[in-house]
């Protein structure tokens, strides 16, 4: 038998089918903190769509909810006979106790990612949801989350004698990549103090460390700052609801002809 492929160092995309509002508001922020890629789609109808965009991705299909699960059996064999989505790595949760829905999923559709009974306890369901992940190795050979910013995310610090505005590119829960409105050269190392980050609305306070910079094309200079590991959670917390909401954006511009 050969070696299996290495994964990519992104990860994959994790969507949740049709999520229920348990998943929605807790499963998701608990996977997000574990730095994983997750994305809803709340419309069973419109996930073969959104697969095509993301092919090489992970999806969980919430049976109790969207469609009948005659319909759901229907859209299961569509995606695994459609040939453009022959990567997409299937998995199904569900509430209902019924183990002829198991045998069909795990036995006769042999989903790759299982068949998870969720229970009250969502701490259990969320253990086995995240087993499931690292045996399909959805994080990839990254350890961080991280996202390319929309336009409007800005930041200012203090340098020395003056409030410096700039633009976040890249944000992670522990560091970023970004552009600096100044002629000031920062030197390698150099902390920075209340770094004060605009995340859609929401003000973020970090301090940071200067680990490097890059040349853009525009003649700028992104500077790659490391966040100080003591930055309080709740700060933290703001960061990752951040991550989630230019995550769960890719899911409307799939869904958008425009934007293709």
């Amino acid at each position: 038998m050969g070696d299996s492929p290495a994964p990519g160092f992104d990860g994959k995309k994790i969507f949740f089918v049709q999520p229920n509002s348990v998943i929605q508001k807790e499963m998701v922020a608990e996977l997000i903190r574990q730095e994983y890629e997750v994305l809803l789609i709340s419309e069973a109808a419109q996930a073969k769509r959104v697969f095509a965009r993301y092919p090489d991705c992970i999806a969980f299909l919430n049976l109790d909810e969207g469609f009948s699960e005659p319909d759901w059996e229907a859209f299961v064999r569509e995606v695994q006979n459609d040939t453009e989505l022959s990567r997409v790595k299937l998995g199904i949760l569900t509430y209902n106790p019924d183990p002829s829905l198991a045998q069909k999923y795990l036995m006769d559709f042999q989903l790759p990612c299982g068949y998870i009974k969720l229970t009250l306890k969502l701490e259990e369901s969320t253990s086995i949801v995240l087993k499931v992940l690292e045996a399909n190795e959805a994080r990839g050979r990254r350890k961080y989350l991280r996202v390319h910013c929309r336009d409007n995310t800005k930041l200012n610090v203090k340098l020395a004698d003056e409030v410096v505005d700039g633009r976040v590119i890249d944000l992670s829960s522990v560091g970023m990549a970004c552009v600096l409105n100044t002629s000031r050269d920062l030197a390698l190392h150099s902390r920075l103090e209340s770094i004060q980050l605009q995340l859609k609305g929401t003000l973020c306070l970090v301090h940071g460390v200067v680990m490097g910079s890059r040349p853009l094309e525009d003649g700028k200079k992104a500077h790659v700052v490391l966040f100080d590991p003591k930055t309080p959670a709740n700060q933290k917390e703001k960061i990752r609801a951040y991550l989630q909401w230019v995550l769960q954006s890719t899911v409307a511009e799939a869904l958008d002809p425009v934007s293709r």
